[in-house]
């Protein structure tokens, strides 16, 4: 049997704050996946990288005195830290600003204009006199036509009203005061209009296995009516526009952002002599692609990027999985970087173990709705499913073996109903992984695990010990099989408790398959999985 080949595409996070508590519900999964695809053998493609350019940055720069790159840079160097604190394994974790994405994306651009998708047009655009230059949105401020307060081009600072800069009232340059003129400017845009029906059928043939919100998302913006947009804009920080006569433009973040997902895997497939376009080939049976985002990114998942592909015309396998999450309300409230009111990643890990994160936004995540996250909730359900339910299990077993055997697990029967029982709840939990229904997967395991305390209840081997040793045996082989073959089931969600459990009995590396035990087991090192918290 063939390798299976999965790509997997986490959405880049903006390079302008640090992650929060939304930025790890939303990217989890793909990390999840990645974990369980590894573990089944098949060929892993998980790929991410870090958005490094835009107005945001731009601006923010000019405000602190900064480069462009200096943010972008250091924000890029917090997300790889981040990253690797939460236990996420990229097969490549890059940058947009990066030469290779850049001259992925020239090289892209390019075959856009040849095959007739990127076209030249002239717009009015707010252009300021005094400084000689086009403006961006976020380079113009006004009066916001709403509730009368202070705006920018795209946002009102007082009611959030989300503007156009045609909508700003009094509109000035930021940067010198001076009244603003319209003056046109020539840019070259997209023609998403092409694509209409192939994106249709795209939604209708999928509508299975993307997430409802992917589908109502994507549909609802079909509806309204695509039109073409603009694939470049003035701006000085980003991919230079590879056309004669645009040197003052660079190629419009929508455009290059999405793109990374492919150049990241191109560059994959050359440090693995493989060739990329074979890969990624509709007509490779054995390739499943997975994106993983929050749900504001999912028109640029269902339609831009699908959109893209197209007007390449090299047979790229368009979107399989489209893995989006809903929202995350912080104390009930939404999340705002600009009302301060977020939990970054980092502050979370300063508070707690990092599998406990990835429990808790994993099964209390908003992988079908929006969710509240708060931090008595997270300690509630440590205490209730880690300690209470997981961690005491295993302990139990373990605990009580050291003390009255030193530490020997003696070599005994397997129940054949429990060995039946773990070969199908792999069965089930890695088809609900694979259809991204990775609460119900976690569920599932959680259930195993009470189905093994229920197990150690029943057949009181604490009785047994005294009259029937062979039982006992029996009974505690039977608890240590199903605790080896918890550490493969829980690898993909919680990989450093997989890592104690299988250091504490000696056993295989982790495969997504029956862990099959042989004689008497040694305990080592006994430890707690999980220790309860204070409230």
């Amino acid at each position: 049997m063939e390798k299976k080949d999965i790509l997997i595409g986490g959405a880049w996070p903006y390079a302008n704050y640090y992650l929060h508590v939304g930025h790890l519900a939303a990217l989890l999964p793909g990390d999840i996946l990645a974990k369980y695809y590894r573990g089944c053998g098949a060929n892993v493609f998980y790929v991410s990288g870090s958005d490094c350019h835009g107005t945001p940055i731009t601006e923010r720069a000019k405000k602190e005195g900064n480069t462009p790159e200096s943010i972008a840079t250091h924000y890029h160097e917090e997300f790889v830290k981040t990253f690797n604190n939460l236990g996420f394994e990229y097969d490549l974790y890059s940058a947009t600003m990066s030469d290779y994405h850049k001259k992925f994306v020239q090289e892209k651009f390019l075959k856009l204009i040849d095959n007739g998708y990127l076209f030249e047009k002239e717009v009015p655009q707010d252009y300021c006199q005094n400084c000689n230059k086009f403006l961006s949105d976020r380079e113009i401020v006004g009066t916001c036509p709403v509730c009368g307060g202070k705006s920018s081009g795209e946002q009102c600072d007082n009611c959030l009203t989300s503007l156009n800069s045609d909508e700003v009232l009094d509109k000035h340059c930021k940067e010198c005061g001076s009244s603003i003129v319209m003056k046109n400017n020539k840019h070259l845009y997209f023609k998403l209009t092409a694509f209409n029906k192939e994106l249709q059928q795209l939604i209708d043939d999928n509508k299975d296995r993307w997430r409802k919100n992917a589908v109502g998302e994507a549909q609802k913006y079909l509806d309204m009516g695509l039109v073409d947009r603009a694939a470049t804009r003035q701006l000085e920080w980003g991919v230079e526009v590879p056309v004669e006569g645009y040197e003052d433009k660079r190629v419009y973040v929508w455009f290059e952002a999405v793109l990374g997902y492919l150049s990241d895997t191109k560059k994959l497939c050359e440090e693995r002599g493989m060739d990329f376009y074979e890969i990624l080939s509709n007509d490779n049976k054995n390739l499943r692609t997975y994106y993983v985002h929050g749900k504001d990114n999912i028109p640029f998942h269902t339609t831009i990027f699908p959109a893209l592909m197209l007007g390449f015309k090299e047979n790229l396998r368009l979107p399989d999985y489209i893995v989006s999450s809903a929202y995350v309300n912080l104390d009930n409230e939404k999340i705002s970087k600009s009302k301060g009111n977020l939990i970054t990643c980092n502050e979370l890990l300063e508070n707690f173990k990092r599998d406990t994160l990835r429990y808790y936004f994993t099964a209390f995540g908003p992988e079908t709705k929006d969710t509240n996250c708060s931090i008595d909730d997270i300690i509630q359900v440590h205490n209730k499913f880690l300690v209470g339910v997981l961690g005491n299990f295993v302990n139990r077993n373990l605990s009580f073996i050291n003390k009255k055997f030193d530490g020997v697990i003696n070599v005994g029967n397997i129940d054949e109903e429990v060995k039946k029982y773990t070969k199908e709840t792999y069965d089930l939990v890695g088809d609900l992984i694979e259809k991204a229904e990775f609460k119900n997967a976690l569920n599932k395991i959680i259930e195993y695990v009470s189905f093994g305390n229920k197990y150690y209840d029943e057949n009181e081997p604490w009785v047994k010990i005294k009259e029937d040793i062979n039982k006992f045996n029996d009974i505690s082989y039977t608890c240590t099989y199903m605790i080896a073959n918890i550490a493969n089931l829980v690898e993909p969600f919680m990989p450093d408790t997989s890592k104690n459990i299988k250091e504490m009995l000696s056993l295989n590396d982790y495969k997504w398959e029956e862990e099959v035990i042989h004689g008497d087991i040694k305990i080592n090192d006994l430890k707690l999985l999980f220790e309860r918290i204070d409230e």
